[in-house]
């Protein structure tokens, strides 16, 4: 996915920072989603992959995505065998976003996959992957910011913000989130 330049299109002005092609795909994917998926009974899971499917994710026999998620663009996404992402969780992922087998994304979890550069006065977008491993599980209300990677078994609890990679079989919590312990 083409990020547009900062300094030509000028965000912070109302500039686009993305193509029209990138904005009008989305707008057809809300739609979309909003229509045939949003308003479906919990079990319609396969149904759900389906749409996910078509409009370029690549989800995983036996993953589970529940009607209330928000996924920005299905394109970037990578879901696993058996993962689930519960209702409401947003999937801001301008950046691609991959859930590893068996993993949970709990209610209203949110992983972000983009940032701005800070230091550039027209505020360049810069796309950063979340990778979250296999077995891990981001409790309610979490957020994963960008660029970070969880390793497999990792937990981040209720409510924590992880902004640096997590250790397997850890379990974080807090704001910035902290290892408190040995999963196991």
């Amino acid at each position: 996915m083409k990020v547009l330049d900062a300094r030509e299109n000028r965000p912070l002005d109302g500039g686009a920072s993305f193509t029209v092609g990138n904005r009008l795909f989305r707008v057809a994917w809300t739609i979309a989603w909003f229509v045939a998926a949003r308003f479906t009974p919990p079990p319609l899971h396969r149904w759900r992959r389906m749409i996910l499917r078509l409009f370029g994710a690549n989800v995983a026999r036996g993953a589970r995505v529940h009607a209330s998620v928000r996924i920005w663009h299905p394109g970037n996404l990578t879901v696993g065998e058996s993962a689930l992402i519960g209702p409401g969780a947003i999937i801001y992922n301008q950046g691609h976003v991959t859930i590893g087998d068996r993993t949970v994304i709990s209610q209203r979890a949110h992983l972000c996959a983009s940032s701005h550069d800070v230091r550039d006065p027209a505020f360049q977008l810069i796309l950063r992957p979340v990778v979250i491993g296999s077995s891990c599980w981001i409790a309610a209300e979490a957020f994963v910011g960008p660029g970070v990677a969880m390793a497999d078994g990792s937990v981040l609890a209720a409510r924590g913000a992880l902004f640096e990679d997590a250790q397997a079989d850890t379990i974080y919590r807090g704001n910035p989130a902290a290892a408190i312990r040995n999963r196991w």
